[in-house]
């Protein structure tokens, strides 16, 4: 799948402290859900003891997107936080085990569906920044992605024969007994109606997308990389933001405006969340107090020492995390996790200079290129990359935005990226409490501050010294090599030191007195 600035890197829209359990884990289960046509009666969900998920999926929110995304709700959805208790009001029964099977992907989810008439297995993986792939179904390989209308047949033979009258099929796939027709726009229904009760059809499923961008047939995008794009530009020096747009007007089918717009909606999310973080925030399960607003205040009193703009962006990023740790909504970018770095110093740094929001969306479309560049040859996910995976991506795109604030060139964003990028290799990720909030703060205050000390070193022409994809393949490197302990699995770092663990144990023993006692 060709990657998207607004579904694979700047997205989605969401609540919930990690981007790659709760949304991506939402975005499976409202899949399963479409497979069950939204009858489902039992849930058996599998995780592998080897990968991630057996020790973050209660605490880092996987547990409450899946449960959200059977219920059919959207990412952002305020009654995600009691999701299990909705599922279970609604009647439907789930069981979480621990099971063996080597799973290739650490973020690996298997359901077993059940009602009284049918069943359904599906194993899906989350591959970062809220981004997932269905690769199995019923036993039968398959890859999708979320990212187009899906009609999934039983056919008794070949199935091309009754998908003739369709005007927007973009492919016919035939995957063991299965013909997987795929779609950018709505199958029309009295059309899908005929195929589904024509006699050679056994059974017929309606997939629904979930990303906001859809694919399309033979779509082609002018490059991947940012080798590529230097050569795309010949010399022409063209902005990267202006790059950015088109590169997501081929992928999208978008116009111009669409895509300015867009960056410019989740401009105003994103100022939005700063406000609500500053206005305070509350949530019991939570590891770090409403900390933003005394900063403020000394900051406004001149008690703090002076560190100019970046003491805004500091509190930006601040609030923004407060606003995700109390189940507020934040846009991932690139993921949950490291979801403050980016906005907090666009934003901050925007307003300082005077810009407008036009300028903020500029910024972050030409941050939004860079991740597509990480993206594509690698991944945000921390359980597969570890922190330098999101808060180094997270760096190296802020870089190239305030690179692009102060109307620099294109040369100089790319360099700043590969020098943000340089700085944070080998960033692992330990999450204090299996909580998502420290030192996960703490990281995404660095990565700002990194992001504008390279950005001035690269309009001073300091030397990039390791081209930006040759950083993004060591990176990538680097992160085969890191033990499964340091990526995102609460078995080592900060994770297990004795304060870490009793913190961890406190916020279990509040849940539990909150639930009166139950094992939840």
């Amino acid at each position: 799948m060709i990657v998207s600035i607004f579904n694979d890197v700047i997205g989605p829209v969401m609540r919930g402290p990690s981007s790659s359990h709760c949304a991506a884990a939402l975005r499976i289960g409202r899949i399963a859900r479409d497979l069950m046509d939204g009858e489902i009666a039992d849930v058996l969900i599998e995780y592998d003891v080897h990968g991630s998920l057996p020790t973050t999926h209660d605490s880092q929110g996987s547990d409450m997107g899946l449960f959200g995304g059977l219920m059919g709700w959207d990412a952002d959805d305020d009654r995600l936080p009691n999701s299990a208790a909705a599922l279970s009001a609604a009647g439907i029964r789930t069981k979480i085990e621990t099971i063996n099977v080597n799973d290739p992907h650490p973020n690996t989810y298997r359901l077993n569906l059940s009602n009284p008439t049918e069943q359904h297995s599906l194993i899906a993986i989350s591959t970062g920044g809220g981004m997932i792939e269905v690769i199995e179904i019923d036993g039968t390989p398959v890859s999708l992605f979320g990212d187009c209308y899906v009609l999934f047949l039983t056919a008794q033979g070949e199935a091309k024969a009754f998908t003739s009258e369709y005007l927007n099929v973009d492919s016919i796939e035939q995957a063991g007994p299965f013909t997987i027709i795929k779609s950018q726009w709505p199958f029309p229904s009295a059309i899908s109606s005929s195929i589904c009760e024509s006699d050679a059809i056994k059974s017929a499923k309606l997939l629904n997308p979930v990303l906001p961008v859809l694919s399309r047939a033979n779509v082609e995008v002018p490059f991947t990389t940012c080798a590529e794009l230097v050569e795309f530009d010949d010399h022409q020096d063209i902005p990267l933001w202006e790059h950015a747009i088109t590169y997501e007007m081929e992928r999208g089918g978008l116009s111009r405006d669409e895509v300015i717009q867009k960056m410019v909606d989740i401009v105003r999310i994103l100022r939005k969340s700063i406000a609500s973080g500053l206005a305070g925030t509350e949530y019991d399960d939570r590891v770090l107090g409403y900390q933003s607003g005394n900063f403020e205040q000394m900051m406004n009193s001149g008690k703090l020492l002076n560190g100019g703009t970046l003491n805004h962006i500091i509190l930006y990023v601040t609030a923004i995390m407060e606003v995700k740790s109390s189940m507020g909504v934040i846009v991932a970018m690139p993921t949950a996790g490291a979801c403050a770095a980016l906005p907090g110093a666009v934003i901050a740094m925007a307003e300082e200079m005077g810009l407008d929001e036009v300028a903020m969306a500029k910024a972050l479309l030409a941050s939004g290129l860079i991740g597509v560049f990480i993206a594509t040859a690698w991944s945000f996910a921390a359980e597969v990359g570890g922190c330098q995976a999101e808060g180094g991506s997270a760096s190296a795109m802020a870089a190239a935005a305030l690179v692009t604030l102060a109307g620099g060139t294109l040369k100089q964003a790319v360099s700043a990226s590969s020098m943000a990028l340089q700085s944070m290799i080998g960033l692992i990720c330990d999450p204090i409490a299996n909580r998502v909030e420290a030192p996960c703060l703490g990281k995404n205050v660095m990565a700002a501050s990194n992001a504008l000390c390279t950005a001035n070193m690269a309009l001073a022409e300091f030397d990039q010294v390791i081209p930006l994809d040759e950083v993004i393949e060591t990176a990538k490197r680097v992160s085969s090599q890191m033990p499964r302990e340091l990526r995102c699995t609460s078995l080592g770092g900060l994770s297990i030191t004795p304060t870490s663990l009793a913190i961890e144990l406190k916020l279990a023993e509040r849940k539990r007195s909150k639930c009166g006692g139950c094992s939840c």
